[in-house]
């Protein structure tokens, strides 16, 4: 609920602290108003934002795909790395799916989810009663304040360096999940889909500057066995799904794999 996220955000016009004087508006002490989807998220943007994120349809296949349960071992992986106590803040966070196991495995916390894709943040409004969500552009200064998180999130989502560890406290954690090299490698040659950037993880180290420590890096890998409806599901909800024919994807095995990157901010 977006109540409960309130100590954490900021005007993202003057920087001011949010309260909710009417059900349907957030409103700072000098009176910038941002509306409340009836869905529950709030727009927390400035002007037209230049990209609008997953559209209704990929929304609508993620969550068949995760609510399936086939990337369940990044859930197991994620819970298993960290037990933060307070703010959780899942930058990029789509439907809030992650975002929500996490909360269901911590007690002692309250999630903010981020996203700039309207169809995602009506299921991440919705995803978790300790979880809030709000439209903003990740490539842009959050509305969250500074030093206010005890967790960054990121899983499959653009990353911000100097908003990582603005918003961080100190000594905070952050997590990065990325493809790693042979993730959905079978499907991909099947169907000469986007491929795994091969630079992608010295991109990722060399976008968060020397505000990071690494604690950890470890690689986790499942082999799903996925009808031809599975398939197209999942290339449905990947930016794959603008550039194939999904009638022409069969059933197959391929190889799901992660690199879980944890980071400590100094």
């Amino acid at each position: 609920m977006i109540d409960g996220a309130l100590p954490y955000l900021r005007c993202p016009v003057c920087g001011d602290t949010l309260a909710r004087p009417d059900p349907a508006i957030l409103r700072c002490p000098r009176r910038h108003s941002f509306d409340i989807a009836r869905q529950g998220y709030v727009n927390l943007t400035t002007g037209r934002s230049p990209h609008d994120g997953d559209s209704a349809e990929m929304v609508a296949d993620r969550v068949a795909f995760l609510g399936a349960g086939h990337y369940d071992f990044i859930t197991e992986a994620l819970i298993s790395q960290v037990r933060p106590a307070g703010l959780i803040l899942d930058a990029g966070t789509g439907t809030g799916h992650y975002l929500a196991r996490l909360l269901d495995a911590w007690e002692n916390t309250t999630g903010l989810g981020l996203d700039v894709s309207k169809p995602a943040l009506r299921r991440a409004a919705r995803a978790h009663p300790r979880a809030a969500a709000a439209l903003a552009d990740l490539w842009r200064p959050w509305p969250v304040a500074d030093a206010s998180a005890a967790l960054v999130l990121n899983v499959f989502a653009p990353r911000n360096g100097p908003e990582f560890r603005r918003v961080l406290r100190a000594g905070g954690t952050l997590i990065v999940v990325t493809p790693a090299q042979d993730h959905l490698g079978e499907l991909i040659a099947a169907h000469d889909l986007i491929r795994v950037d091969p630079g992608k993880a010295e991109r990722v180290a060399g976008s968060l500057g020397g505000d990071f420590a690494t604690k950890s890096t470890s690689t986790h890998r499942r082999l799903l066995d996925l009808t031809a409806a599975e398939a197209r599901t999942l290339v449905g909800m990947t930016p794959s799904a603008r550039h194939v024919h999904r009638d022409e994807i069969a059933g197959l095995t391929t190889t799901a794999a992660v690199e879980i990157t944890v980071y400590q901010a100094i």
